[in-house]
């Protein structure tokens, strides 16, 4: 039997940045889309197709990859039972041309979009994902450091908008289109944070809204999770436990939560932060073993993305709970939680660390040990203290909780000079 190789589908492959394992999942997923039923193919099925070992994929598969591609089979180069193979035209495309146009950059695209007809449309594809990646993992980089500020939300929308704006600068498959969604709806939502944790809320509310809108068109079940457990958070910050108990139930309802106990171990740790304002001890030491024995059963090399490197390490279930243990008054407990996640945070992760590092001094001076607490909270750079919004208050609640402890002590005198230092300092 002829086996000439599928250079179509090799070449679409190549300029949409696609390897066999993940243009596999790609078909599984679309045909879980499909049928309801996620498909069976791996790395072996697309090298089967692609040397022509496999001329014309049964109809459930052949549907998932027209759905990928945005292409007919026959444009992938696939024949239908009892035709000849047609023998593929030359590529005629000037390399270095190709190059320059997938170089172009989000400016260049954006530019081009605002100005129709002047050229002929550009083709977007995975490597303009790629750059908003990157730049998405900038975003991240820049919370773990500072987190809340007005700057951070501001440059993450603004990348949303950029993200937008290539849709209509030129062509692309349904891959790149829903790809270019995902990347809009995560800078959403680091744009939703940063007015969360800037305690910004109703702007937190409308990046929510935005987000949730381009997280349904991407079909990202990840992208989805982080925003409904984002909005967990807000309402648990608002103080409005119901709501925050309704939205952690989406983000963990999400069949992600079921493919990837990392997802669950999340959904289950902020679900114990929300269940501290409740007052319910034994739901919270529910919903913290649900977590524990999560984070056990997860594959530790499985590919994340970048903004759960703290759930992957152990590092956000021992900050959420702490933050529920110190809720329910359980201080001891809240104090072994502080210590394990200072030691498990990485350096660059400064927000969390001065968080921390508060919730710390608090667990210590509900139990009676006002010095060890003043030193400790006395550790909180003087940036992030007078910087960080939520940081902040939070001290302020220290320096009223140590001055109704230890009201004219020594101990309370040095921490009021120690913050109106701060204060001068920055």
């Amino acid at each position: 039997m002829d086996t000439a190789r599928n250079t179509a589908l090799e070449a679409w492959m190549d300029e949409n940045g696609h390897s066999s394992n993940s243009l596999a999942e790609a078909v599984n997923s679309a045909q879980e889309r499909l049928t309801g039923r996620p498909g069976g193919h791996d790395g072996s099925s697309v090298r089967a197709w692609k040397s022509g070992r496999i001329r014309w994929p049964k109809s459930a598969t052949r549907k998932a990859l027209e759905d990928v591609t945005g292409l007919p089979a026959t444009s992938l180069g696939f024949v239908p039972r009892g035709l000849a193979p047609s023998t593929p035209a030359s590529p005629q495309e000037d390399p270095d041309m190709k190059r320059r146009t997938l170089v172009g950059g989000i400016a260049a695209a954006a530019a081009a979009a605002a100005a129709p007809g002047t050229a002929a449309p550009r083709r977007i594809g995975m490597s303009d994902v790629d750059r908003l990646q990157q730049r998405f993992a900038e975003i991240i980089a820049s919370d773990h450091r500072h987190g809340g500020q007005l700057g951070i939300e501001q440059r993450a929308a603004a990348l949303a908008d950029e993200a937008l704006n290539l849709q209509n600068a030129g062509s692309a498959t349904q891959r790149v289109r829903s790809s270019l969604y995902a990347c809009a709806a995560s800078f959403r939502s680091s744009a939703m944070w940063a007015a969360i944790d800037g305690r910004r809320y109703d702007d937190a509310k409308a990046h929510m809204r935005e987000a949730q809108a381009l997280a349904e068109m991407s079909g990202d079940q990840a992208i989805k999770f982080r925003i409904w457990s984002h909005a967990g958070t807000m309402y648990r910050h608002m103080g409005r436990p119901a709501d925050a108990l309704a939205a952690n139930g989406v983000a963990r309802g999400l069949h992600i939560t079921r493919r990837d106990p990392m997802f669950a171990c999340l959904g289950h740790a902020r679900q114990a932060a929300t269940l501290g304002l409740t007052g319910d001890n034994a739901a919270v030491q529910r919903a913290l073993g649900c977590a524990q024995d999560a984070l056990g059963r997860a594959n530790q090399d499985l590919a994340r993305p970048v903004w759960m490197t703290a759930a992957c390490d152990g590092a956000e279930l021992e900050t959420l709970a702490l933050a529920a243990h110190l809720r329910l008054g359980n201080f001891e407990q809240a104090e072994a939680h502080a210590h394990r996640s200072l030691t498990l945070l990485r350096p660059q992760m400064q927000r969390d660390r001065a968080i921390n590092t508060v919730r710390l001094a608090h667990a210590q001076l509900a139990q009676g040990d006002a010095d060890a607490a003043t030193a400790t909270a006395m550790k909180v750079p003087a940036d992030v203290a007078t910087q960080h919004a939520r940081v902040s208050r939070m001290l302020q609640e220290f320096g009223a909780a140590l001055r109704a402890t230890a009201p004219g002590s020594p101990t309370a005198q040095t921490w009021t000079e120690h913050a109106a230092a701060w204060r001068t300092a920055v």
